[in-house]
C-alpha cells in the first residue's frame, strides 16, 4: 500500500456498525447512536457538510532529504488544490471506473497506485475525518452498491465492479463487510417516518447511475423482522448526474475548445479535428489522466495547424492547469441552477478563451433527452418485470443529486402523480439507511 496511506490514524472500536456510501462525486458515512442514525460532519471553508466530496489529491514536497508525496481527500483536498501554487493531481469520480477492466490503475508522479488503492485512500481518509462525530469508527461496515455499476455491460461486470470494491474496503480495515442496493438503503431511510405500511418505488440517481428498487416497507415489516420476499425486484442504469455533466461539456465548452474546427494535414488537406480529447473532456475524472507527455505533445502538434488555434491553446491550458475540478464545478452550477430557474449563465475561463454563455432549461432538457428516455425505459422495465401497476405504488422516493432536475421528476410525475411523489436528504438518505440496515444485520453489537 502507499506510504500515503497511515493506518495508524484509524482505531477501530469494538462496538456497533457503520453505513458507508461511497459515491461518484459525494460520500457520507453514518452509525447508529442511541436508536438514531448520526452522520458524520466534515469542516469546509463554507461551513460543516455532511457529505464528502470523493476527490483524492496528491501534492509533492520537496526538500533537502528529497521529494514527498502526501494525499489527501474531500474538502481538505479541494483546498489544497485551490490553494497550491505548484498544482499536484487531482482524481475524482474513480467509483465509475470499478467495472472498467481496461482501468488497474495510474502513475501519480512515477508511483503507480492500483484503483482499490486510489478508492481506500479516499475511504480512509473519509473515516479518519469522521472519527470524532462518530464517537469512533466500528469494525463492522454495510457498503452501499449501485444495481448495475457504471461502465458494466453485464452480471460478470458487476462482480467484478464488486470485488473491487470490497478490495478497497479491506485495504481500510474493517472485519466484517456486507453490501446494500443503494436505492434499498434510501428505503430504510425513508421507512422511519411511516405509521402504516406501504409499496413504495425508490428512485437513486447518483453520479454514474440510477438505481430502483421495489419494496414493501413500514411497521409490520420491522415488527416481522425483513425477508427477501419485500424487495419484489430492483433494477438500473449507467445514466445519471455525470451524463447529464458531458452534454453541458459536448454542447458548450468542446466547441470552444477546438471540437469542430479543422487542423492542416500538410501539404494542404484540411481535416477535423480529432475526437479522443474531447470524448475523454466529456468525462471530466478523465481530465487529469490527460495530462502526460504524450496526449499534449500531440495537442501542440494539432495547435500548429489549426484553424483556431486558441481554441487547442485553451484545450491544452485546461489539461496541464489541472482544471478538471473548476470544470466540474462551472457545469454543476449550471445544472443546479436550472433545476431551480428556466435560464442561466454558464461561465468558465480557460485562458485564451472565456466562456460566458446563456442557456435555457428548455435546451438543456433537449440535449438530455436521450438519457431521460433510458432511465424511463428503465423505471417501465421494473414494473413490468414485477407485475406491479403504478396504481399500486403508495409513494415514491426520489434521493441523489440528479433527482432535483426538473426533467426527472416530470418522468415520475406523469407515471405516478405529482402527489405520490417525496423525497428529503437527497444526499445523506442512502448513508442513513445504510447505517439502519448495519444496525440490523448486527443488532446489539
Amino acid at each position: 500500500m502507499s506510504p500515503s496511506f497511515d493506518r495508524s490514524q484509524l482505531e477501530f472500536v469494538r462496538d456497533g456498525s457503520v453505513g458507508l456510501d461511497f459515491g461518484t462525486t459525494n460520500s457520507a458515512v453514518a452509525r447508529v447512536v442511541d436508536s438514531r442514525p448520526v452522520l458524520a460532519s466534515f469542516v469546509t471553508p463554507q461551513g460543516p457538510t455532511q457529505t464528502f466530496p470523493s476527490i483524492l489529491y496528491f501534492q509533492r514536497h520537496r526538500g533537502s532529504a528529497g521529494t514527498r508525496l502526501t494525499s489527501s481527500a474531500g474538502p481538505v483536498a479541494i483546498d489544497r488544490y485551490l490553494n497550491a501554487e505548484e498544482k499536484g493531481r487531482l482524481i475524482q469520480s474513480l467509483k465509475a471506473f470499478l467495472a472498467d477492466r481496461r482501468f488497474d490503475g495510474t502513475a501519480i508522479f512515477s508511483k503507480h497506485y492500483t484503483l482499490e488503492d486510489l478508492i481506500a485512500l479516499i475511504v480512509h481518509h473519509m473515516l479518519v475525518d469522521a472519527r470524532q462525530a462518530l464517537g469512533g469508527i466500528p469494525g463492522r461496515v454495510v457498503v452501499g452498491r449501485p444495481v448495475h455499476f457504471s461502465t458494466g455491460a453485464d452480471e460478470s461486470d458487476d462482480q467484478f465492479a464488486l470485488a473491487r470494491l470490497r478490495t478497497a474496503v479491506t485495504q481500510c480495515g474493517f472485519e466484517d463487510i456486507v453490501f446494500e442496493y443503494e436505492p434499498v438503503a434510501a428505503a430504510y431511510s425513508y421507512e422511519r417516518g411511516l405509521e402504516h405500511d406501504e409499496l413504495i418505488l425508490i428512485g437513486d440517481f447518483g453520479g454514474g447511475t440510477s438505481d430502483f428498487s421495489l419494496l414493501h416497507v413500514g411497521p409490520s415489516v420491522r415488527r416481522r423482522g425483513r425477508t427477501s420476499r419485500d424487495i419484489l425486484g430492483s433494477d438500473g442504469v449507467a445514466i445519471a448526474g455525470d451524463a447529464f455533466d458531458r452534454q453541458i461539456i459536448r454542447k458548450l465548452v468542446a466547441p470552444r475548445l477546438g471540437l469542430g474546427s479543422e487542423y492542416l494535414s500538410p501539404p494542404n488537406k484540411f481535416l477535423p479535428m480529432p475526437n479522443w480529447p474531447y470524448d475523454r473532456l466529456e468525462r471530466w475524472h478523465h481530465v487529469s489522466f490527460m495530462n502526460n507527455a504524450a496526449n499534449i505533445d500531440k495537442l501542440e502538434r494539432l495547435l500548429q495547424h489549426a484553424s483556431v488555434p486558441e481554441r487547442i491553446q485553451a484545450l491544452i491550458h485546461l489539461i496541464q492547469g489541472e482544471l478538471g475540478y473548476q470544470l466540474h464545478e462551472a457545469v454543476r452550477r449550471t445544472k443546479f441552477d436550472l433545476s431551480v430557474q428556466t435560464n442561466t449563465q454558464f461561465r468558465f475561463r480557460c485562458d485564451p478563451i472565456s466562456m460566458n454563455i446563456t442557456v435555457t432549461r428548455s435546451e438543456f432538457d433537449t440535449w438530455i433527452e436521450a438519457e431521460l428516455a433510458a432511465i424511463a425505459a428503465c423505471v417501465d422495465r421494473l414494473l413490468n418485470t414485477t407485475g406491479v401497476s403504478a396504481n399500486d405504488i403508495d409513494h415514491v422516493f426520489l434521493t441523489g443529486g440528479s433527482s432535483f432536475v426538473p426533467a426527472v421528476r416530470e418522468i415520475f410525475v406523469t407515471r405516478f402523480g405529482r402527489s405520490k411523489i417525496t423525497g428529503g436528504a437527497e444526499l445523506t438518505s442512502v448513508a442513513t439507511g445504510l447505517a439502519l440496515r448495519a444496525e440490523e444485520q448486527w443488532p446489539g453489537r
